[in-house]
């Protein structure tokens, strides 16, 4: 058996900044985050100039703390990982600086990690799913279905036309004043509420492709809100109910359509989600109902590996740990996991 590698993974892609240090085993030996979520909270959303100070001030911080945290030292470390992109550049450059400096200063091998497969692995390192699977990954800004064929092999099903999920939590969530981060003060106020209650749209229902389409959802939310009878305490609850259900339905219906295609090729398999609206209890009942409907297994990674981590970019890594990148990788604000994908219909396609 050959000698153990261990992998220093660094995320800052959005508003995490975050420092892992994970085995070619599997083992998580540390992973250490430190959150921007009250310094942005008071915008309603993520500034990206605001973020990019903050990664600066964290990440040496974060490092430091997961090597004490794992009992090594740098010198234990065998290769460096971080995020290359997608995601707001400033805090793509500061972590793909730190672990380009840290690769040099130590003849290290590097990598640039694609965000998103972090998440696509993910499941791999706590459930070794096998390939191929289906992946549907739903976060803050991105929704989409893959065919995860192996590290590097993406076949995107369907991706976002306008907004993601996430966003449409989170934008709901800033119409009905309810704050920042959307997505789980949604889930908090709906589990007080009726999900039939109040009529909302299901985006692309029956349309013969796998893509999404949230904008529309949003719009008619803040109709809805601004309709709402003030003398009726039940109503900001009803509505919150029937947006996560409305959001529930619209990836379900869609992933389900994406497992038929998946099982015309390959047979039945996995359905994995990743990203962090997959720590919703209700889109993931929602979720495994059609994932038992089509005979596929369902998979979800523990909420920690579902929201930004470095655990996952060292995994990601580890993953095809014998292809290093060049120390001349440029940082990528846009990097699809299917750069050939054809584009969905409608006004634009996400990364």
């Amino acid at each position: 058996m050959g000698k153990t590698f261990i992998m220093l993974g660094i995320e800052s892609s959005c508003d995490e900044t975050a420092a892992a240090i994970v085995r070619d085993d599997g083992t998580v030996m540390a992973s250490q985050i430190a959150s921007q979520m009250d310094i942005h909270a008071s915008h309603g959303g993520v500034v990206p100039e605001i973020a990019a100070r903050a990664h600066l001030d964290s990440i040496d911080i974060v490092i430091a703390g997961a090597l004490r945290d794992a009992g090594i030292g740098m010198d234990d470390i065998d290769g460096v990982a971080a995020t290359g992109g997608p995601g707001l550049i400033g805090g793509v450059v500061v972590g793909t600086v730190t672990a380009k400096a840290i690769a040099s200063a130590r003849n290290l091998p590097y990598f640039a990690v694609n965000h998103l497969e972090g998440h696509a692995l993910s499941a791999r390192l706590v459930d070794k799913v096998a390939f191929p699977y289906l992946l549907l990954l739903v976060s803050g800004g991105h929704t989409q279905l893959l065919a995860v064929h192996g590290p590097g092999a993406y076949e995107r099903y369907g991706t976002t036309m306008d907004d993601a999920a996430g966003e449409a939590f989170d934008k709901s969530a800033k119409i009905m004043g309810l704050g920042y981060p959307g997505g789980p003060a949604v889930e908090m106020l709906a589990a007080q509420g009726d999900a039939r209650a109040i009529a909302l749209p299901r985006p692309l229902k029956g349309s013969p492709h796998c893509h999404f389409s949230f904008s529309g959802l949003k719009t008619a939310v803040a109709t809805r809100h601004a309709a709402l009878d003030p003398d009726d305490p039940a109503g900001p609850a009803n509505l919150a109910a029937s947006l996560q259900a409305a959001i529930a339905d619209c990836l379900a219906e869609r992933s389900s359509r994406a497992m038929a295609r998946f099982a015309e090729t390959h047979g039945p398999s996995t359905l994995v989600i990743a990203g962090g609206v997959a720590a919703n209890r209700v889109i993931f009942a929602r979720l495994s109902d059609a994932a038992a409907t089509a005979g596929f297994s369902i998979s979800v990674p523990p909420a920690w590996l579902c929201t930004d981590n470095a655990a996952m970019i060292a995994w990601a890594a580890l993953e095809r740990r014998q292809q290093p990148d060049n120390l001349d990788f440029a940082p990528r604000p846009r990097w699809p996991l299917d750069p050939d994908a054809p584009p969905p219909p409608g006004r634009g396609v996400r990364a």
